[in-house]
């Protein structure tokens, strides 16, 4: 299995067809990996929630999280202020692509029904999000407190400059995207 930044240094030789791509420096890379996790009703119900969501993001990425606040009172939501309501890791380097590599070989095929990302999921700019239900996919999380199970999005930012070419660099680093049906 190779890492990241093996098939990083192969994306050239591959991609310059299929793209036509003439320069090294325009193929894609990952630039960042964004995991977001939302905490607003459940902190109302359990005071020590965002301690626990905190705790296991940082065993899941190994980087402690930081704490989004409510930019502005929503009443509708009966949300203030100040409220903490997310929390938001960003890996770069090598925590990035020990995630990466963790995210596609171990984490994804653990999900059930798992049949592959949609290429909706990919937007015009570039940039993959997945939605993830449950966090207890990674290998890091103990099957013990599954009471608390929580979804978090993650978004991998690429610097591919559209759609297209995004979607034949992540499928040659393997993400596992459907297959087109036009």
């Amino acid at each position: 299995m190779k890492s990241l930044k093996e098939k990083q240094a192969k994306a050239f030789e591959e991609l310059k067809k299929d793209l036509g791509i003439d320069n090294i420096m325009d193929v894609p890379s990952i630039e960042k990996i964004v995991i977001n996790v939302g905490t607003g009703s459940r902190q109302k119900k359990d005071r020590f929630a965002n301690d626990y969501i905190s705790e296991q993001l940082a065993i899941i990425t190994g980087q402690k999280p930081s704490i989004k606040e409510a930019k502005s009172s929503i009443a509708g939501f009966k949300i203030r202020q100040g409220d903490k309501v997310g929390q938001s890791v960003t890996l770069r380097g090598e925590k990035m692509n020990s995630f990466f590599d963790k995210l596609i070989n171990i984490a994804l095929p653990r999900t059930k029904d798992f049949r592959g990302i949609d290429t909706k999921s990919i937007d015009k700019m570039g940039n993959l999000t997945i939605g993830i239900k449950e966090h207890t996919i990674f290998p890091e999380t103990g099957d013990e407190e599954l009471h608390k199970i929580f979804g978090l999005s993650i978004t991998v930012v690429t610097s591919a400059k559209d759609k297209t070419q995004s979607e034949a660099y992540l499928r040659f680093l393997g993400v596992p995207l459907k297959k087109k049906t036009n």
